[in-house]
This record gives C-alpha cells, structure tokens and sequence, in this order.
C-alpha cells in the first residue's frame, strides 16, 4: 500500500481527532492536510503509519486550539463549533458513542477543558488509544498523560450532558416540531418544548441576538414570529442530522444556508435549541445566504401584513 492509499484510508480518523479537539470543520480539514505533508515529507517510513499520523495531528490541532483560545475569548455572544453533517469515521460497534461525543453539546463542554487535557481526553475517551500512544501523541509521560486524562474526566462528569437514548424516538419527537414549526401551531410547539428550553443564538454579534431565550412560552413566542415569516418569502427549512442530533438547515428562496439548528432532547422534551447563525461558520456546507438582506426581507413582508 502506497503512502497515499494509507493516508486516505485512515483521513477519517484523522479527521474525527481533529474536529473533536478544534471544533472546526475548516481547522480540523487543515489540520489533516498538513498532517499529510508532513507524512509525505518524512524521510523514513513510520513503522505504523496510523501512530504517527494520529500523533502528528493531535499536537498539530493542540497548537492550532492554543492560538485560537485567544480568538474565542473574545467573541461576541455564545461561541458553537462549525456544524458537522457527516462524521466520516464509521465504528458500527460505538456509534452511538461517536455521535454523542461530537454533539454540541459535548463540544462546547470540551471548551472547559485546555488543549492538553482535551487531547487527551478525545484520545482516550473517545478513540480508546492507549496510554502510550497518547504520551507520544502529546509528548507528555504516561503518568502525566494519566493525571490529564482523571481532570479532564472531572471537569467533563460535573457537566456532561444527556441525551435521549432511543433515537428512533428523538427523531420522531424533532420530526413533530419541524412540523409544528412550519404549520405555525403554537400549540403544538409548547407540548414539545421543556419548561426550562432555551434557544441560544451563536450570530458572532453579526446576526440576530447575542441573549439567550428561556422558558417555554417566551421560546414559543420566538419561533411562531419568526419562523413562518421566513417561509413566506420562500425559505425552507430542511430536517437534517447535525452533529449527531436532529437538526435543521434553513435555507433561503435560492437554496443558500441561512442558519442549522442543532436540538438537545431528553425526556420526550426539546431542553435546548441552537442556531448558527454565523456566516463564518457556515461556508463549508455550501454557499451561504446574505442573512442581513433575508432578515430585511422578512421584516418588510411582516410590515407589509401588519399594515391595514
């Protein structure tokens, strides 16, 4: 097998390592590219390519994290990772695992951890690598990597979210609100949403609200005004998986990405409800709406009904 053809059979894995410890699609795609050149440009062949490309990766992403820490700190309003449609890595036998570890909700948890820590847990936790591939991965000792791998544990217990464990029923529960949603039934939206759901909006301070929304009525209120003005001037809203949960892609009359939504649900209940909203963080899904002209549009059709 040629370097190329091990490369590509193992670019998923790279991938998935990368994704889960930057959040971004476009920071992780560029991760494993210079992870590639890297690979190519080594004088030697590794004994077991899959060590040294997953190692290469890992601290490539773990300075990448550290210099966007700073960024992060400073952005307007709640920060999501980019939206991932597909999660090329396949493991029938832990898929449900990978799913969870990829949500948004996992995701953003990971955020409380530092870059050494975060690597070592998705190495560990996730992909199930050993103590000593992950010391040479992060060039740490096994004891150390141990120590890393017992605080980032900690710090992701005290906080770990859940999901609804049957994921036929969670579809179904998200089928019923994209529905309610495009009907305009507010009645039905209520019976579907959490006393407590919030609706949290990651728009960069460039689009939309950077406050978040919470309680059943004030969140119902939100969908039903803003949701079927958008479909009166032709935007669709399409059910999609997102991250490993229901979700939604919002795209305007010509078919550019206006917003995903990603959905947290547990107990027969939608707890919490995300946008991406951020132009930024949608481009690698395709080509992405004018979200201030879509925005413009709606408010003129709504004037335009309200007026006698």
């Amino acid at each position: 097998m040629t370097r190329t053809e091990e490369f590509q059979e193992l670019r998923p894995l790279l991938f998935a390592i990368a994704y889960r410890i930057l959040g971004s699609v476009s920071e992780a795609e560029d991760a494993v590219q210079e992870a590639w050149l890297r690979y190519e440009g080594s004088a030697t062949q590794p004994e077991s390519p899959k060590a040294f490309l997953s190692a290469t990766v890992t601290r490539i992403s773990i300075d990448v994290l550290r210099s966007a820490r700073v960024r992060r700190e400073a952005y307007v309003g709640p920060w999501f990772p980019e939206p991932l449609l597909t999660d090329l890595y396949q493991d029938p036998e832990r898929s449900a695992e990978l799913a969870d570890s990829v949500s948004m909700a996992a995701l953003i948890l990971l955020e409380r951890l530092s870059p050494l820590e975060r690597a070592v847990f998705v190495l560990r936790e996730v992909f199930a690598f050993s103590y000593r591939e992950i010391a040479s991965a992060v060039e740490r000792s096994e004891a150390a990597c141990r120590q890393l791998a017992v605080q980032a544990r900690r710090h992701m217990d005290a906080g770990r979210p859940r999901f609804e464990a049957d994921r036929r029923s969670r579809d179904q529960l998200a089928g019923r609100f994209f529905d309610a949603l495009r009907e305009g039934d507010v009645e039905g939206l209520q019976e579907l949403l959490a006393a407590d759901v919030q609706l949290v909006n990651d728009g960069a301070g460039k689009i939309g609200s950077t406050l978040s929304v919470f309680g059943v009525a004030k969140v119902t209120r939100v969908l039903s005004v803003t949701i079927p003005p958008f479909a009166q001037i032709g935007a669709v809203l399409e059910a999609h998986e997102v991250n490993g949960e229901p979700g939604a892609i919002i795209r305007d009359r010509d078919g550019r990405i206006f917003n995903v939504w990603t959905l947290d649900i547990l107990d027969g209940r939608i707890q919490t409800i995300r946008s991406i909203v951020n132009p930024d963080k949608l481009g690698h899904l395709g080509p992405v709406a004018d979200a201030h002209a879509v925005i413009r549009e709606k408010k003129q059709t709504r004037r335009g009904e309200q007026t006698p």
